[in-house]
This record gives C-alpha cells, sequence and structure tokens, in this order.
C-alpha cells in the first residue's frame, strides 16, 4: 500500500507544479485562472486522498472551504470576462 501511496502523491505533486508553472508562465489571463482551478482541484483531490488513506474526516471543512472558492472564484472571472467582451 506505501507504493501507491507514494505514486499519488507524486503524480498530485507533478499536477501541481504543472499547474504552477502554467500561472508562471500563462501566455494569457485565461490560461492562468483555468491553471489556478487546475491548482484548486490538484490540491482537493490530495486532500480526499489522504483522508481517505488515514481514514479520518478531520480536513473536511478544508475541502470544502477549497470546493467552495474554486466555484466562486470560476464562476465570478467567467462573468468579468464576459461583460469585458461585451464592451
Amino acid at each position: 500500500m506505501i507504493v501507491v501511496v507514494i505514486i499519488a502523491g507524486l503524480l498530485f505533486a507533478a499536477g501541481a507544479v504543472g499547474a504552477v508553472w502554467r500561472i508562471i508562465r500563462g501566455p494569457s489571463a485565461l490560461d492562468r485562472i483555468i491553471a489556478s482551478d487546475v491548482l484548486v482541484a490538484t490540491a482537493m483531490c490530495a486532500i480526499g486522498a489522504e483522508m481517505a488513506i488515514n481514514r479520518h474526516t478531520d480536513t473536511l471543512p478544508v475541502l470544502l472551504g477549497l470546493a467552495l472558492f474554486g466555484i466562486v472564484g470560476s464562476v465570478s472571472v467567467a462573468r468579468f470576462l464576459a461583460s469585458r467582451d461585451d464592451t
């Protein structure tokens, strides 16, 4: 089981590094916004996997807060970009 945990951790880390790289190097603002959503989703998956591996629900409020942050952030950016395109 420890091998699966290590592989999952490496994959989560690779996804987070890729998202941070796109945030830094993204050619447009939309690329950076999508990468930040990917980073939040990767963090949520990592927290969920940690909860499943250690069999606890102590970090569930953090997971719910990240989910709320991801949804509100995406919707607000989409509304901002839609209103900017109209003018």
